[in-house]
């Protein structure tokens, strides 16, 4: 059985077998939580059937499939993305405990912001794309040609499709802390963001309409939220900037 995992501070000395050992206790808590999210999940796995189908039209809420098998796998999956979900906020817990000890008490302060961003972003880009991306799509997908097609929604498809629309609104969410990281590790300056917006309004646009949702509609739906990150991104980097640069002045002082 492992050790329970206990909080290491920036000053301790660790050997890389302890290391390893601390890790692995993590990964195992992290594997135990997951475990228990997924038979919740696959629990209440008509709740999550529910929440998923909520974007179809009534005359498509009844989903087909094919072969004996294909609702039993096709819950497990769905329960899985569920419990992927849930979990999360516990696996980020374990994942900043590991490494913000590598960090030093004024290296923390400024870190620590932007890894509490990342869950709140996550589950930010999972509601925009269930409440504003699915909507669009599905609406125009299942209306295209609608005359000339028996159009007929397979269960296995459709949650496929959702989960990966789901995920991609979750990642490209995580924007801000992207433009960030490039900022503090000194590959890319303020000034050249500021002074290249309509390269990188071109490359939001491609990705916009890289992710699901391929009708234009989704695609501006999907535009609007990134051209806001990526200017809330560039705002948070100046103010993470100014920080910083205070911060260095203030150290030598305390240490006179």
């Amino acid at each position: 059985m492992p050790r329970r995992v206990k909080a290491v501070s920036h000053d301790d000395q660790l050997s890389l077998v302890e290391h390893l050992d601390e890790l692995r206790s993590r990964i195992i808590v992290c594997a135990v939580v997951f475990a228990l999210a997924l038979a919740l999940c696959f629990w209440q796995n008509h709740v999550l059937l529910e929440i998923a189908g909520g974007p179809l039209p009534g005359d498509h809420k009844k989903l087909i499939t094919f072969g004996i098998t294909e609702p039993f796998t096709t819950t497990i999956t769905v329960a899985a993305y569920g419990a992927i979900i849930l979990a999360m906020p516990i696996v980020l817990y374990q994942l900043y405990a590991y490494i913000l000890p590598a960090f030093s008490p004024n290296e923390r302060r400024s870190v620590l912001p932007i890894l509490l961003l990342f869950p709140f972003l996550f589950f930010a880009g999972i509601a925009f794309a269930y409440f504003a991306v699915m909507p669009a799509a599905v609406k125009f997908l299942l209306n295209f040609n609608d005359n000339q097609f028996n159009i007929q929604v397979r269960a296995r498809d459709y949650y496929s499709f959702f989960s990966s629309t789901m995920l991609a609104g979750a990642l490209v969410f995580q924007l801000p802390l992207a433009i960030l990281a490039v900022v503090r590790l000194g590959i890319v300056r303020i000034d050249q963001l500021t002074s290249n917006r309509r390269y990188a309004y071109l490359i939001i646009a491609i990705i916009a309409a890289a992710l699901p949702g391929v009708d234009p509609v989704s695609m501006i739906i999907e535009m609007v939220p990134l051209l806001v990150l990526f200017e809330l991104s560039i705002l948070l980097a100046k103010v993470s900037e100014r920080g910083r640069r205070r911060g260095a002045v203030a150290e030598p002082t305390a240490q006179e």
